[in-house]
Order: structure tokens, then sequence, then C-alpha cells
């Protein structure tokens, strides 16, 4: 076909400009079709990881409330997220509590990864250690059967839940792959239905410590000559070698020399062994004087005032006075200028659930949850009655002050707490605070998670001191355990700082019905 022809129409006579047009439009819109169709071509099911090298763990919904960040815990694995995740993630997502901001931030963290790449979110996109993110949107390919999966359903009965379809899901990725398929949750109740049906289940391990850092208890013994110890006695410090035993500063020992002759000692920061700093007694202003009853609580006290140790954890079970002498230690060192007052707080389970349903101010909301903390100011600042309650009425000024507080309905502690020198802490509001000067008591840590534990870690300001304390074994909160919450996290990742100090409390003082109680029921 010559030019003069290829430039006309069927009767020869030239083609109009918007004829000419009308033929590109139209060959320009097939292309642009065939691109999109290759490009909707790219998102797929998720079910086939794009690399035959790794194992592919399906993420639960609570291990991504549990930790935002644990999407960059799996190494060069495939990391799989259902869509029955996201849709949970969206309930919780308006939340304002700690929950709610994880939710944003698992949200945050999935848009920009996939937003660069929207036509891989279902092929997978690689992460820096050689691994790959993707998202599970759905069944397998129309008229695609799976027997393994027919069974599941079978299996279940019908229920249509949300765990039931990640198990279903979990299966119909393990029948696409050649490499190991896991369900990694914290729910027990799914991970016992995963062993129930034979899919590969585990829990979430990136948080977890080592137990036997747990069962630490007693204190490291140190044998050395009865010279030393004479000498150590004498001077209140003694430099020994520590080679081959871990000893983290503002640890705990126990110097021996022969049989009967001990005394303990904490390692300080410049690496000698120093005296315990205990008083005779703790008193707050007439109240009931305080004194160790034993070696782990002349332990706790020694380290509940030495100014270093700007951080105490303690592990102890109910009745070993853990939070007695943390509030009595609070108030001593307050009352000698060295903090400008003392906060206390404890988990409300499930932390951060708005306290709007309860009547009254603050203080009289978190009122229920901090009734062993002012059971322990009442028992300090109340005057010693050993002989019992006397029938008598109370004389003197100060018979005549607690007279008027019986009759006014107030505590003995109220006083404390309308000056500001004692002050109720919600921990559901202390994101973004930051509290210089005070002597931060938090009850029952065991049953934060390691996000809530670090947020207030990270609130104390130069001069504050936090002392974290609680019973690992005692666990409440459904997305921790005893070898993952907060209080166990904290001592694990801070042991060896110099401003950390840590102590377990074993033998109970509460009564011997109490002691009895802890270790055999």
């Amino acid at each position: 076909m010559s030019d003069l022809q290829s430039e006309t129409g069927a009767g020869g006579a030239p083609a109009s400009d918007a004829i000419q047009a009308e033929m590109f439009n139209g060959r320009d819109s097939k292309k642009q079709a065939g691109h999109r169709g290759k490009k909707r071509s790219n998102y797929g099911d998720g079910l086939k990881a794009p690399s035959a090298i790794g194992k592919n763990f399906v993420l639960d919904t609570n291990v991504l409330l549990h930790d935002p960040e644990s999407l960059d815990s799996f190494g060069d694995n495939h990391v799989c997220i259902p869509l029955e995740v996201l849709c949970e993630l969206d309930r919780f997502k308006n939340e304002q509590s700690e929950r709610g901001a994880n939710a944003r931030a698992v949200h945050r963290n999935l848009a920009n990864l996939f937003s660069s790449q929207p036509g891989n979110a279902t092929a997978g996109i690689p992460t820096l250690d050689g691994g790959s993110i993707r998202l599970v949107p759905g069944s397998s390919r129309k008229g695609e059967k799976c027997a393994e999966t027919d069974d599941l359903l079978s299996t279940f009965g019908g229920q249509d839940t949300n765990d039931n379809r990640i198990l279903v899901r979990t299966r119909m990725i393990e029948a696409k792959n050649a490499g190991p398929t896991i369900l990694v949750t914290k729910d027990l109740n799914l991970q016992l239905k995963a062993h129930a049906v034979g899919i590969p289940c585990e829990d979430y391990q990136n948080d977890k410590v080592d137990s036997a850092q747990i069962g630490e208890s007693t204190p490291l013994i140190i044998d050395l000559k009865p010279n030393d110890l004479q000498r150590f006695a004498s001077s209140g410090s003694i430099e020994l070698s520590t080679r081959g035993i871990d000893v983290p500063p503002n640890e705990y020992v126990l110097l021996k020399a022969g049989e009967k002759r001990t005394m303990p000692a904490r390692v300080g920061s410049d690496g000698l062994f120093h005296k315990l700093f205990v008083p005779d007694q703790i008193r707050i202003q007439k109240g009931t004087p305080l004194r160790p009853l034993n070696l782990g609580q002349q332990c706790f006290i020694d380290a509940l005032l030495n100014p270093e140790a700007t951080l105490v954890t303690c592990y102890g079970q109910a009745g070993t006075g853990k939070t007695l002498l943390a509030v009595a230690s609070a108030l001593h060192a307050t009352f000698g200028g060295d903090y400008n007052g003392v906060t206390v707080s404890r988990p409300v389970i499930p932390l951060g659930d708005s306290l709007g349903f309860l009547p009254g101010t603050l203080e009289e909301k978190l009122d229920p949850w901090l009734k062993p903390i002012f059971d322990a100011l009442e028992f300090l600042l109340t005057p010693d009655q050993k002989g019992g309650p006397s029938r008598k009425q109370p004389r003197g000024r100060k018979g005549a002050q607690d007279s008027a507080f019986k009759s006014a309905g107030k505590k003995v502690y109220d006083p404390l707490l309308e000056s500001g020198l004692v002050e109720v802490e919600a921990l559901c509001y202390i994101r973004g605070r930051s509290i210089p000067n005070r002597f931060f008591i938090l009850d029952e840590a065991q049953q934060l998670t390691p996000l809530e534990a670090k947020t207030i870690v990270t609130r104390m300001a130069r001069g504050s001191k936090l002392v974290l304390v609680g019973d690992p074994a005692q666990i409440d909160n459904p997305y921790v355990d005893r070898l993952s919450n907060g209080l166990v996290y904290t001592r694990d990742r801070l042991r060896d700082e110099a401003c950390s100090s840590h102590v377990t409390l074993e033998r109970g003082e509460r009564s011997q019905l109490a002691e009895a109680a802890a270790k055999k029921m």
C-alpha cells in the first residue's frame, strides 16, 4: 500500500482528523484496558508465598495488638495477614486506650508498607531481612477445590467465626506452599483448636524472657575469707573479683565466711560491694513504725532508698510486703526532701478502658482498684496500737484530730491526697506525660504488656524513681503470661543498666495463714 493509500479511507478519500483521532483513541483505550487487566491480575488470593525459602507465619489479631512492631520480628520468613485480622483491628481503632493506639499503629505500619506497591499487597512486599509481608484477602480462585479446607469446614459444623476462618486460611496457605506454615496467636483457645485440627501453632515468642530468670530468688552467695568479711563490715565496702559470675549493677549478694558468718551486700556501679543502707525503722509522722523482717525485705528497702537506682523491680507472692514497703519508703524519701511527692497507680484490667462508668472524680473511680495502696497508707499513718483498740476517747491534739477525721468520714491519708503530696494516676491517661521529681509506684505491674511498660518507663523525667512490683504468677490480662508481661520484660531488658535494681521477695510476713495459703493453695 502506498503512502497516499495509507492516508485515505475506504473510498480513497483522505480520512478526517476526527476519524483518525477516534481510531487512535480506540487503540489507546485497548492498550489501557489491557494494562489495567494486567494490573488487576497482580491481585491474587495471597496464598502463595513469593519464595519457597522460609516459613509462612500467619499472625492473629492479638499478636499485632500485643506488639504493633511484631511485623519486623520474623527475619527472612513470610508474614501473612488474613483479611479477618484487618476486620478485627478495625473494631478497635477508635478506642481511646492502649489497645486502640496499638490498632492504629498497626494500620499505619501496613498502610506505609503497601501504599507504594498496592499491586503487590497479596503477592508480598520484601522486608529488609529477606522475608516478605503479604495480605491474604479471601478464598482460593473460583472453581478451585481444596479437600483439606472442605474437611476443616465440616469439622467446624458451619460455625462461621473469625477464629475458624483464620484456621481455614492457614490450612489453605499450608496447601499452597512447600515450606512450613505456622499460626501465631496468643489466644489459648485458638491454639487448642489449631492443635486439635493438626495446624502448627505457636505463641508470640519475641518478648518472652527466660523462665530461669523468673526462678531466680535467693541472693547469690559469695565465699570469702573471715578477714575480708570483717574488713567489709568495718569499712562498708570491699572490692572482690567476680570472674565467671554474672552480677549486674545494684544486684544483691550474700557474702559468706564460714557456716554462720554472712552479710548481705549490694554490687555498686563502681564495681565494689557495698553494705546495705537500711534504717532501723521507717516511721511516717506519728504512724506505725515499720521494720524489715527478713533478708529480702532488707534488700528491697535498700533498693527503694538507693538514689542511684531510679528503676526498682520486685517479684513477690501475696503477703511478702511489696506494696507496704514501697509506700513506706516512698513517703520516707519524700518527707526527707528527695522527691516532690508520691504517685501511685495500678493497672485497671483490662488496662486503659474508660473509667466513665464509675461515679465521682478520678480518685473515686480509681478507689476500688487502689485499695491495697490506701490500706498501706492507712496502716503507716495510723498510730501504733499494740494493745489493741482502746475504749477510751483519745486525748490531746492528735486525739482530737483523729476524732474529727472519723466524725467527718475522712481517712487518715486524705490530707496527703488533698495537698497533692500523694497523687493517684490513671494509666490510661499517662501517655504523653513527663513526670519529674516523683516517687512513682506501680502495683500489680505483671498485668502490663511490654509495650505498656515501655510507655510508663519512658514517662519518668529527671529526679524521678519508678518502682514496679507484682507477682508474675498472678496474671489476669489475657494478652500476657508469666514470661511475657511488662514486669518481667522490663527487668529482663534493663537488668544491666546502672540505674536498675531488682529484688525477689520469697518469705510472706502478712500472717502464718496467708503464707501457708500462698504456698499450698
